[in-house]
């Protein structure tokens, strides 16, 4: 009987979008007879244990990431807890080195998590971020970001690597590497040809306290929507909750397939601009309108140039009301990002 190669799979616990573009990873680790064994904390940890009961589960250090309730103090608080994001990378070092041996690991796959690699088996960085952007101190955030890449054998890159491309500067260098491989827009999501039953979805995911600031404005301006809408608060608790308020059928969270049912029969969706839901919709081909998170400057930079490139507007968290929906009419949705890429491909390296 063939022994089958373990790969350890470690999404960051920031918001859920690390751990939702892992699912497609782990999928075709399953189809191709690797063992994945997953290893995260949080909410992250309790989204994939969801999704893939089955399968072993390792708790990982917490990097205890919580935003500012102002938008203008995102960096401040960054800088403020970086002692413990530091010690967190630290633990996970040590951890992953234990785990190699206890687990007798062929393989890594790490998106985000900055200590979880290894030199004595092959190990992958994921991330959307070779440039890290924090402002003015952008460049020594990105020099030390792409550093600490550097550290692992390959970084795999869910975008395209020519133009149009959806990660702009984030996920592109003016030097070409050997190590960088473009893997087309990862997404659990598949498009499907189903009617439509809601005119407006909103899902809502990312650290607190800016997630529950959104979900409680958009409660109250979704009231004033002409038509079906269907509310996901992207808090995933032990027990699925459905509330039914007047237009809005609200969901605490959903699983995948729940998930894709829904953006699938949903007219145009409401949503955080992080990386994660761009490569959904834009594997959807789906209309939308981005509120980025207040001081993030990722999520700031995707919403204006997605919106320079006449594909989905924005505005501020501060400045939202219902009608601005209006204008996504004159946008062309994210269309034209398909990609065929074979995951399997990568896997060679193990």
């Amino acid at each position: 009987m063939i022994k089958k190669k373990r790969i350890l799979v470690a999404p960051l616990n920031w918001g859920l979008g690390h751990a939702t573009r892992c699912i497609p990873i782990i999928r075709a680790l399953l189809l191709e007879g690797f063992e994945p064994i997953i290893a995260s904390d949080g909410e992250a940890y309790n989204l994939l244990k969801k999704e893939f009961p089955a399968l072993e589960f390792i708790e990982m250090p917490s990097y205890k990431i919580k935003y500012a309730e102002k938008g203008k103090h995102f960096k401040l608080k960054m800088l403020w807890d970086s002692p413990k994001i530091l010690k967190a990378i630290k633990k996970e070092k040590k951890r992953t080195k234990e785990l190699v041996k206890e687990l007798k690991l062929d393989g890594i796959i790490s998106d985000n998590r900055l200590g979880v690699y290894s030199k004595k088996v092959p190990s992958v960085f994921i991330t959307h971020q070779l440039n890290v952007l924090t402002g003015n101190t952008t460049w020594f955030s990105s020099e030390m970001h792409q550093k600490i890449i550097k550290k692992f054998n390959e970084c795999w890159v869910p975008d395209v690597a020519g133009e149009p491309n959806l990660s702009g500067r984030l996920g592109h260098l003016k030097k070409e590497s050997n190590t960088l491989k473009y893997i087309g827009p990862l997404s659990r999501l598949e498009k499907r040809a189903l009617p439509i039953k809601y005119q407006l979805m909103v899902v809502i995911s990312g650290p607190e306290p800016q997630r529950s600031l959104l979900v409680n404005r958009l409660l109250e301006e979704v009231t004033e929507f002409d038509g079906k809408v269907l509310f996901i608060k992207g808090k995933i608790e032990e027990n699925q909750q459905v509330i039914e308020q007047g237009n809005c059928t609200i969901y605490n969270y959903m699983n995948s397939e729940q998930l894709e049912n829904a953006f699938n029969e949903s007219e145009v969706i409401i949503s955080r601009s992080g990386y994660t839901t761009v490569l959904d919709l834009a594997k959807l081909g789906k209309k939308a309108f981005f509120i980025p998170t207040p001081g993030q400057y990722e999520q700031e930079y995707l919403a204006e140039r997605l919106q320079e490139s006449q594909f989905v507007p924005y505005c501020t968290q501060d400045d939202f009301s219902i009608e601005m929906l209006k204008r996504v009419n004159d946008y062309n949705g994210l269309v034209g990002f398909e990609s065929d890429f074979n995951l399997r491909s990568l896997f060679g390296l193990f």
